[in-house]
This record gives C-alpha cells, structure tokens and sequence, in this order.
C-alpha cells in the first residue's frame, strides 16, 4: 500500500481512464464530474468523500475501503463491493445507476439508497438491517438468504423477494409492491 495521502482536495472534469488513479488515502475529498469507468480502484482509502456526477462503471475493485462516502447522481454499473473492506464500510447512494452490482456478503447495516436503479444487484447474504431503500428500482434484484430486518422499502418498487429465504422481521413494505413477497406463490390478488 502506497503512504500517499491526499486531504482536503477537488478534482473536478479528470479523465481518470487516461491519467489513472493513484493508491493511497483520499481524506475529505471531492470528485466531481470526473470518469473513473473500467479503473482499477487498489489499495485505496476513501474517508469522508463525495462523487458527484462520476462515471465509475466497470471500476475494478481490489481491498478498497470506503469510510462515510457519499455517492451522488454516479454511474456504477458492475460493481463488485465484494472487493471493499467490509469492516468500515460506509457509503451512502443518492440517484445512482448501480444496475448488475454486486452486494454480496457485505455488511450494508443502515446504508441508505435514495432515487437509485438497482436493477439485477445481488444481495445475497448481505446485511442490510435497517436499510433505506428510498424511492428504488430494484427489478431483478437478488435476496437469498438477506438479513432485511427493519429494513425500509415503503417506497421503493419492482422488487421480488421470498419471506421463506430471507430475514423480513419488522421490514416495511407498501402497497402495491409488497405483492412482490408473495411473486413465487404464482396467485391472482383482485
């Protein structure tokens, strides 16, 4: 791991798939409208930190950590978080496109999604007790064996997820979405 350490700083309109990124530690940073697609993102540190307006899909993800960072109307198709630190993850997602990404395993406790696409993410084992899912798509979205445990759903839509493989207890749903519980039952409610 490289002892580079960068505090305090903006980059704004970089290129990143020309220039690369280095490894190091990002410390209160700001990226904004910058194009990170296909990067590889290893042994790096990203501590209080916002992407804003970011095209980071495809991003390669070895022994990243992301700790109270803030995702903001970014691109993240692909990725693969299974490649985070799962011990201080922290990140929150606000309009992100995170279709095919992969939560698998991870620790999600209480991380928030708002306005997001997560179309065909897998969520497989992953904790995300408390969760917010705030006004999500999640077509196609994969829950086997979640622990869903207060997580938020009320306004969140085509989400498809079997109480009988996943831990739902004090889980809020609203109507008409909730019928995603019972998709496997192949009923007909009037």
């Amino acid at each position: 791991m490289s002892d580079n350490l960068l505090e305090d700083r903006s980059f704004e309109n970089i290129d990143f798939t020309k220039t690369g990124i280095n490894e190091g530690t990002y410390e209160n940073c700001r990226f904004l409208k910058c194009n990170f697609s296909s990067c590889l993102f290893s042994h790096m540190n990203f501590i209080d930190c916002m992407f804003e307006n970011c095209n980071l899909s495809l991003v390669k993800i070895c022994n990243l950590t992301l700790n109270e960072v803030v995702f903001k109307d970014c691109k993240q198709l692909g990725w693969d978080f299974t490649g985070c630190n799962n011990v201080f993850f922290s990140a929150s997602f606000e309009d992100c496109n995170l279709n095919f990404s992969v939560f698998s395993e991870m620790n999600l406790k209480g991380t928030s999604f708002s306005g997001c696409t997560l179309q065909e993410a897998d969520f497989r084992q992953a904790n995300l007790a408390s969760a917010r899912f705030i006004n999500c798509d999640l077509e196609r979205a994969i829950f086997v064996r979640t622990n869903l445990e207060k997580a938020d759903f009320r306004t969140s839509f085509n989400y498809t997820l079997d109480p009988d493989q996943n831990r739902i207890k004090k889980a809020k749903f609203s109507f008409p979405a909730v019928l995603g519980l019972l998709s496997k039952y192949d009923i007909s409610i009037e």
